[in-house]
């Protein structure tokens, strides 16, 4: 399980042992802490490669989309929204990530 640490004022990503926000200058008391044990870029690998089938909800504990992805594999469309979904995941924060999968 990873804890991530974020300044609640600016949103920026810290390091475990950061006393105050290196970009806003906010104190300790002010994080917020994100625990999750889903990593965003085995997400879009996933996604990216074995989307097809779904594999990447079943990872972020979407099973029935998984299982939708799987029933349409033949048609190739989880194909390609798999695709986006995976450049989706490498673009997106990671505090939303982690607030939205974790």
């Amino acid at each position: 399980m990873e804890n991530i640490n974020f300044c609640s004022y600016c949103g920026n990503k810290l390091p475990e042992s950061a006393v105050v926000c290196p970009r806003c200058g906010s104190s300790l008391p002010n994080l917020k802490v994100i625990t999750s044990n889903k990593n965003k870029i085995v997400a879009a690998l996933l996604a990216i490669f074995l989307g097809t089938i779904g594999i990447h909800k079943f990872y972020l504990g979407k099973p029935f989309q998984g299982l939708f992805y799987i029933l349409l594999c033949w048609t190739f469309i989880p194909s390609v929204i798999s695709f986006i979904e995976g450049i989706i995941y490498l673009l997106m924060s990671d505090e939303n990530f982690y607030r939205k999968y974790g």
